[in-house]
């Protein structure tokens, strides 16, 4: 009989895992980003093509996220020794520096705690798993990649700056939003606000639908 344990998985607007693990810059737990917005994000292994593009394209990144006030955070079940090496390796054969932390989860505490082993996938690897974590230490979002196939950072940071942009002004955003696109008004809960609306000054294409510019 196979074992039909269920795979843990966390929860969108619910606490994220806690976690106490060695990186290649000392210890880190989720309470250390108290305050800030933390992007944590798995890969396969150190030292595979894929990873490695993914690695520099949010190192190359670290500073437009950061300016987000938010925090970089690698993960993958290897050695805290092969994660330096690798890090290494990258700075000198593609001239590209990762400053931010790697956690080294041999134990895999942490990739079992956020659901990032995916039996289908591999047993004894991490997906491509990416999370969005408040200041509050409340997850956001979370986004599953396969194995042969990178990540998006580009639609990481844009998700980011979604999640914020919506946050501050008590609004949600259309299909593949960017800064300067209108943004949509919550919709109205009564009937008399349904028929306010037309007058409210949106961009109203029926009750339901509108939209304004920040």
């Amino acid at each position: 009989m196979t074992d039909q344990t269920p795979i843990p998985m966390p929860r969108l607007n619910e606490a994220a895992p806690d976690f106490d693990a060695p990186t290649t810059q000392g210890r880190r737990t989720l309470a250390d980003y108290r305050g800030k917005w933390l992007i944590l994000f798995s890969h396969p292994a150190d030292f595979t093509p894929v990873c490695t593009t993914e690695f520099m394209a949010f190192a190359k990144r670290q500073e437009e996220f950061a300016a987000l006030d938010t925090e970089l955070l690698g993960l993958s079940i290897d050695s805290h020794y092969s994660h330096i090496a690798w890090v290494r390796n990258i700075k000198e054969k593609f001239g590209v520096e990762v400053r931010f932390p790697i956690i080294a989860d041999l134990s895999m505490t942490v990739a079992a705690a956020y659901g990032m082993i995916q039996p289908g996938a591999s047993d004894t690897a991490a997906v491509r798993a990416t999370f969005i974590i408040d200041p509050e230490g409340v997850l956001r979002a979370m986004v599953y990649y396969p194995m042969n196939a990178g990540r998006s950072v580009a639609e990481i940071h844009r998700l980011l700056v979604a999640l914020q942009t919506a946050d501050a002004n008590a609004c949600a955003m259309p299909e593949n939003w960017v800064p300067g696109d209108p943004v949509i008004v919550p919709t109205p809960a009564t009937p008399d606000a349904a028929e306010a609306r037309l007058g409210e000054g949106y961009d109203t294409v029926d009750w339901y639908f509108s939209t304004r510019h920040l």
